[in-house]
């Protein structure tokens, strides 16, 4: 059964993008609306092709410039956060060079870092600053790499340079955490060593992983976004990061113990519906 459901995952998978990536890259280059729009849709139904369930908690996502800081767990943090909001993402470089997903990131108009370089977040920075002076919400994964899901790592803050407050445009942007954990498989609560899985961390291979959670059946994810903060108001990267993680971190341990405070009548997780903000496309 779990060669049936990654296989048929997969011919739809590709049935859905296949056509829209000539269209999406159409939107980008004639410069529409459309092109922040159309993700959002796309990567909605790849969550239902997927089986993700996303509920989602906390403070509806910021209208307007917005930094959102996230831990990172697994390649399917990315729809699952894209379905959400219009979303563009910074990655590392080398993601520009891996084949069909290059694409795909360039589609979902991601800004590539070159980490390797001391000077390479001074030229990203402008880049960042131009989505945010455009009004668009940008997410960083601050811990510079991927977890096993049971944890969040110590965020990276130079990557948080790029929204430094230096007098310019930055201090009237806002920063807001997003605290991502996987919670179920099959609609059972997955433990400790079940949500390792899930993740794609360390030297995994994504093509081996990807086919290994496509057989695996659907998930639950949960998602919680904190209450957005200008970042004028956090003061340097330092600190920047410092709120960030102590504010992911704490979601992230509450998201991971909601599942005793269920079993003892606490209410599950708020949906997208009961969450004005968070699908309303600003």
């Amino acid at each position: 059964m779990g060669v049936l459901r990654a296989t048929t995952i997969l011919f739809f998978f590709f049935l859905l993008t296949l056509p829209l990536m000539p269209i999406q890259a159409l939107f980008i280059a004639a410069r529409l609306p459309a092109a922040r729009y159309l993700p959002v849709l796309y990567h909605s139904l790849v969550c239902k092709l997927l089986g993700m369930r996303v509920h989602l908690s906390g403070a509806p996502i910021a209208p307007g410039p917005t930094m959102i800081v996230s831990n990172h767990i697994s390649w399917l943090d990315i729809p699952v956060l894209a379905s959400v909001a219009p979303l563009s993402f910074v990655a590392k470089r080398e993601v520009a060079s891996w084949p069909f997903i290059s694409w795909l990131a360039r589609l979902q108009r991601t800004i590539f870092i070159d980490r390797t370089r001391r000077t390479a977040v001074a030229e990203t920075r402008a880049e960042i600053l131009a989505r945010l002076d455009a009004k668009e919400r940008v997410v960083l994964f601050a811990e510079g790499t991927s977890s096993d899901g049971n944890q969040v790592l110590p965020f990276k803050s130079p990557l948080f340079a790029a929204i430094e407050p230096d007098g310019g445009n930055s201090a009237a942007n806002q920063l807001q955490t997003c605290a991502i954990v996987y919670t179920h498989i099959h609609g059972l609560p997955m433990n400790r060593q079940q949500r390792p899985a899930i993740a794609w961390y360390g030297d995994m291979d994504m093509l081996s992983h990807a086919w290994g959670v496509l057989k695996g059946g659907p998930l639950d994810v949960q998602v919680r976004f904190g209450e957005p903060i200008a970042i004028a108001e956090v003061g340097d990267r330092k600190k920047l990061a410092a709120h960030a993680f102590e504010r992911v971190r704490f979601d992230f341990s509450q998201l991971l113990t909601a599942r005793s405070a269920k079993a003892h009548g606490a209410p599950e997780a708020e949906s997208a519906a009961k969450l004005p903000g968070l699908t309303d496309g600003n």
